[in-house]
């Protein structure tokens, strides 16, 4: 649970520093530049969890399709955003990269306490 506190931390913070660079006026642009990279992160790690704890011989393959997935849905994701919903494509980016590169960062991080044998310090 720890590793997932700290992803939707590290995306609070993102967000936060991303209106302050950008203006408060960007607020649905850094929400949901936010909001779809925390979801994926989240439910990423928590796979990736289960399935070292079940059965760890299978995690390569969990985690090449969650790879294919991930580019799937965040090319979709991204297409809705600025093409269906006309959010402004220059705050969204920025709050969407920052908290994309923060949160594989910090999971990287989790999954490296999860492989090194901490798994209950990481959740």
């Amino acid at each position: 649970m720890n590793t997932i506190w700290w992803m939707a931390g590290g995306s609070a913070v993102c967000c936060l520093a991303a209106w302050g660079v950008l203006g408060r006026g960007a607020g649905a642009e850094v929400l949901f530049g936010a909001i779809g990279p925390v979801i994926v992160a989240i439910g990423t790690f928590v796979a990736a969890e289960r399935t070292w704890r079940r059965h760890p011989e299978r995690l390569t393959a969990l985690m090449a399709t969650a790879f294919a997935g991930k580019m799937i849905f965040f090319a979709a994701y991204v297409a809705v955003m600025l093409r269906v919903l006309d959010l402004r494509p220059i705050p969204f980016v920025v709050s969407f990269a920052s908290c994309f590169i923060a949160l594989h960062l910090i999971e990287g991080l989790g999954l490296r306490r999860l492989f090194a044998g901490g798994a209950e310090e990481s959740r």
